[in-house]
């Protein structure tokens, strides 16, 4: 671990934070039936054993960045048995932190069960090669290799409130009240979950100013999220992005600029010399965010333009300008049913 503190000694400082944040999340949290949002009226028999319809795209309503959304959360909140392994590894399953991590698993284990049920009720995706995926990533299983346990605490917090968005925007760009309707309650689960880790990072910010915030830096450079291993993710993200669901601006507009800003990260005191470089680190993935952001947005709003708008725009630049222009392969042309 280097010059950082001790992991016994980060576990022990944190611990009163741990039991007041515990009793506030069990004080706030609304435990919900995930058989309440599932359209079963709407649902139909498969093939197979009850010899029912089988499945064809044509019967899915939802649009194609929906769907991929749809399956890259479903399959990652499928991969839980390896998420508590790791946060029962690191956190410990005694005490608060016990309580706590299995409070956590209990809640996010009716996300897979409830999204599951509405896919298959909505017949929105292929649920045979639906399963197949899940087969696939849960038996590969999940790690996150995170070197401390301030950085552990990072990148849940990080993780949380992506994924929050993710279901959020999945749920608004549905076109249909009964998904947007469950995807609003699995974000609210979400971001409970985030504000637990966002104000235990902040007592570890200020117990542990440079270990904790050379984490945060750490974390952000490097994140992504724990569905990136699935087959095809790159396609469906790029698909995802495009529509506005989740995308490098949305990630800098509702994750990172939001926590910077709630942890007070500009103006923490008592840093040290780790602690400046890792704010000045901050500081600078935050510019170059901001930049990559504007830049996958100009191109994803100019993939989604009307041709006709399009032949306007060039009928506009110089012969010099058109001859710069290179063609780019649009990441979306790829049709997915699942």
């Amino acid at each position: 671990m280097g010059d950082g503190p001790e992991e016994d000694h980060v576990l022990r400082e944190l611990q009163p934070s741990v039991e007041r944040l515990l009793e506030r999340h069990l004080a706030a949290a609304r435990d919900w039936l995930p058989h309440q949002y599932v359209p079963w009226s709407a649902a139909r028999d498969y093939d197979g054993p009850l010899r029912g319809t089988a499945w064809a795209p044509e019967q899915s309503a939802l649009p194609q960045a929906v769907r991929d959304a749809l399956v890259v959360n479903l399959l990652t909140e499928d991969n839980l048995p390896s998420y508590h392994f790791e946060i029962a590894t690191r956190f410990g399953r005694d005490g608060a932190w016990g309580s706590w991590v299995h409070r956590w698993t209990a809640e996010e284990d009716r996300h897979a069960a409830a999204l599951r049920a509405y896919v298959h009720a909505r017949r929105a995706v292929d649920p045979v090669a639906l399963e197949e995926l899940r087969m696939r990533h849960v038996g590969t299983g999940y790690r996150a290799g995170l070197p401390t346990l301030l950085h552990s605490l990072a990148y849940v917090m990080v993780q949380e409130l992506a994924t929050r968005q993710a279901h959020r925007n999945a749920g608004a760009a549905c076109q249909d009240p009964v998904g947007e309707q469950l995807m609003a309650r699995i974000a609210a689960d979400e971001n409970l979950h985030m504000l637990f880790y966002r104000d235990l990072f902040s007592d570890a910010l200020a117990r542990f100013p440079d270990a904790a915030l050379t984490a945060l830096a750490d974390v952000l450079h490097d994140f992504e999220m724990p569905g990136a291993g699935l087959p095809g993710f790159r396609a469906r993200a790029a698909r995802i992005a495009a529509a506005g669901i989740y995308g490098l601006d949305v990630h800098l507009e509702h994750v990172v600029v939001p926590l910077l800003r709630a942890l007070k990260v500009m103006s923490l005191p008592g840093l040290g010399p780790a602690g400046e470089q890792a704010r000045e680190r901050l500081d600078a993935h935050t510019e170059r965010l901001t930049a990559r952001a504007a830049r996958a947005r100009e191109l994803f709003d100019r993939m989604t333009t009307p041709h006709e708008d399009r032949q306007r725009e060039d009928r506009t630049k110089t012969p010099r300008e058109d001859r710069m222009k290179t063609p780019r392969e649009d990441p979306t042309a790829r049709e997915a049913h699942v």
